[in-house]
């Protein structure tokens, strides 16, 4: 069945929300009617993200699209929460992680691509940044080379957080390929901006102190690349992470939104339709 009408969600972070106000905003997303709802990461924490799909799965009863955002891994592990999501979606009706699932129909001429991304530290300025993240101290594969409260072993970090965005880059690169064989146009949800021009806060680019973390370049080369290469496509990329809106154009055929973001305030933010 053709689902032409999507509820975008992002950082939701519902560990921020008792389970009555979860609720409400369960039922705040199904009053828009979605056919499906699509939400680009920060679901929760590492202890409660699968908890916290089911219960929105149990109340909408419709398909949810998801990737997971940093804050998703938080107290755990990126390796052990992947796993326990997989175990989720293969016993779950409605539940589709993205970096999992290939290439989705939407309709006969749109589909929709996924992947979770990460801040890359290729733009901005990172071996001159301050800016220490919460990543670096609550998921394990990257606390390892962090000692509290200011010891960072930087260089391996930085190949860690690059080797995250090629892993990124080496999905987007393979299942947009695919898509754009069979379709005109393609959605790719991602938690992490591509682009420098779409990691929004505040109103403005992130400056080089946060940007090596608030965008993913591997990425973003690789959509260019791809764009370029099918001129008769269309991309629009659904992104968040930075908590602040905005949009940007990069190519004629190439459009990122970036969502807005307040703890303890989930909202949806925008519904799409497709013919």
């Amino acid at each position: 069945m053709a689902m032409k009408r999507l509820a975008w969600l992002t950082d939701v972070h519902l560990n921020f929300l008792d389970g009555p106000g979860r609720r409400k905003f369960a039922e705040s997303v199904a009053a828009r009617s979605p056919d499906a709802v699509l939400i680009s990461g920060d679901v929760s924490e590492s202890p409660d993200v699968v908890a916290h799909l089911e219960e929105m799965a149990a109340i909408l009863k419709q398909p949810i699209y998801f990737v997971l955002g940093n804050h998703d891994y938080y107290k755990g592990s990126i390796h052990q929460t992947r796993l326990e999501v997989a175990r989720m979606v293969d016993r779950s009706e409605y539940l589709v992680y993205l970096n999992t699932a290939g290439v989705v129909e939407l309709t006969p001429t749109a589909a929709l691509v996924g992947h979770d991304g990460w801040g890359d530290a290729r733009l901005g300025d990172y071996h001159g940044s301050d800016v220490l993240l919460n990543d670096f101290f609550l998921i394990d594969e990257l606390r390892r080379y962090c000692e509290p409260p200011m010891i960072v072993d930087r260089p391996r970090l930085e190949q860690a957080l690059q080797a995250l965005g090629d892993e990124a880059a080496d999905h987007f690169r393979h299942v947009l390929s695919e898509a754009f064989q069979t379709h005109r146009r393609v959605v790719a949800v991602t938690h992490v901006p591509p682009f420098r021009e779409a990691a929004w806060h505040q109103g403005k680019y992130s400056d080089d102190d946060w940007l090596p973390f608030f965008a993913c370049k591997a990425v973003g080369d690789c959509l260019l690349d791809i764009m370029r290469s099918h001129p008769d496509r269309e991309l629009l990329v659904l992104c968040g992470h930075t908590h602040g809106a905005g949009q940007a154009q990069l190519l004629d055929n190439l459009k990122i939104l970036t969502g807005a973001a307040e703890y303890s305030a989930p909202a949806v933010q925008q519904v799409f339709e497709f013919e």
